[in-house]
């Protein structure tokens, strides 16, 4: 197991910077390798009656903060003021975009097959605001803020506006030079409750060279 990376912990929560490639939680396919099993193992060892509960999840290919509480008390704290915690994420677009902020507003539908498109009858809401924060002729790093939490939120809306995540095949992509999906969460601030992760490397250095 690797060595977690902390970013913040106290009696209630434990804030974690998962890596790329990694599942929050498992799933049928995969059970033991999961940020949720690295995180409970590393509290058992403070205390075998320490636990963890999930708060919210990433997408595998996503890194960035995940939250976890340390009792069902709080984690019902965080899901139930779930819509007032703002989340900040880094993305590596394709293209350059024709303004240099803006706001994404689309109905996004969850099909049967877990695929999330717009459909404007059967969709939610997905409300998405951009600013870029550095571009060059091939690629542009944005700064994005949801407003909601619809699941694929940011991949499926900047696919639709035509500048997909860099390597996002399932939204379209056709280029990947950081090996690797380019979305990161770097923030989560609620109330006087604020963490925060660096660019990651991988993402500077396409800009810089």
């Amino acid at each position: 197991m690797k060595k977690l990376k902390i970013v913040y912990e106290d009696k209630k929560i434990i804030v974690v910077n998962k890596e790329a490639g990694l599942l929050t939680i498992g799933t049928s396919k995969e059970r033991n390798r999961t940020l949720y099993n690295e995180v409970k193992e590393y509290v058992k060892k403070q205390s075998p009656k320490n636990k963890i509960f999930i708060v919210h999840r990433l997408d595998k290919d996503t890194s960035g903060l995940v939250l976890f509480a340390k009792s069902e008390e709080e984690k019902y704290k965080w899901q139930n003021n779930w819509q007032d915690v703002k989340r900040e994420y880094y993305a590596i677009v394709e293209g350059k975009l024709p303004s240099n902020q803006g706001t994404i507003k689309l109905k996004l539908y969850e099909t049967k097959s877990l695929d999330v498109v717009v459909n404007e009858k059967l969709g939610k809401e997905a409300v998405t605001n951009y600013e870029v924060i550095n571009s060059n002729k091939s690629y542009s790093l944005l700064k994005i803020n949801i407003l909601t939490g619809r699941r694929n939120q940011i991949r499926a809306s900047l696919d639709y506006i035509g500048h997909p995540v860099i390597g996002d095949k399932k939204y379209n992509s056709k280029k990947n030079p950081i090996k690797r999906l380019g979305l990161h969460a770097y923030l989560l601030e609620y109330g006087d409750k604020r963490f925060e992760t660096d660019l990651p490397k991988e993402f500077d250095r396409l800009f810089s060279r």
